[in-house]
């Protein structure tokens, strides 16, 4: 892997951008239908419809960060993805992260979020991070608490209520 493609790296993993080669693990991770239970998104209709969402994906372009490939440094493994987004409505930056249903309860998701956390506030100043969940996403929920972020509100969103949570800048990630 090239260094240069490579995001933020951790103890165990490496996080890089998201590319058309990684089309047919979007697509596979996509497909299991617990790993997308509580997303309010649709499986890909095959890999080339993934491969055509990574292409059009914009906001490495357009914001400097974005979700990142998941990469375990062990074996160079796709584990899913974690990272960033920023919302022009309602103005949030917001913390997301899916991985395969075998790599869950192992701590990755903590690992990536909170790595994903800090460059988000040191190197792109965001004031605030959100974490949209699902009330019934409890194993999400607890992986932001790990990470920091304390309940806001609930919201209605694409007519699901989700859980708001948040860190500010000032607080620290664990």
């Amino acid at each position: 892997m090239n260094a240069e493609n490579i995001i933020l790296e951790t103890p165990r993993l490496l996080l890089r951008e998201m590319t058309t080669r990684d089309a047919e693990q979007a697509y596979l991770l996509n497909l299991d239908p617990e790993v997308i239970r509580y997303t309010g998104d649709k499986p890909f209709d095959s890999i080339e419809t993934a491969r055509r969402f990574l292409e059009q994906y914009d906001h490495y372009k357009r914001y400097g960060f974005g979700r990142w490939a998941v990469i375990r440094k062990e074996d160079g493994m796709f584990l899913g993805w974690c990272g960033l987004k920023y919302s022009p409505d309602p103005g949030e930056y917001d913390i997301g992260f899916r991985l395969f249903r075998e790599y869950w309860n192992r701590g990755y998701a903590t690992e990536a979020a909170t790595a994903s956390l800090r460059l988000g506030f040191e190197k792109f100043h965001m004031p605030v991070i959100t974490g949209h969940v699902m009330p019934a996403n409890t194993a999400s929920s607890r992986v932001l608490v790990k990470c920091g972020l304390t309940y806001r509100e609930k919201r209605m969103e694409h007519d699901d209520e989700v859980d708001i949570y948040e860190i500010r800048h000032a607080d620290t990630c664990t």
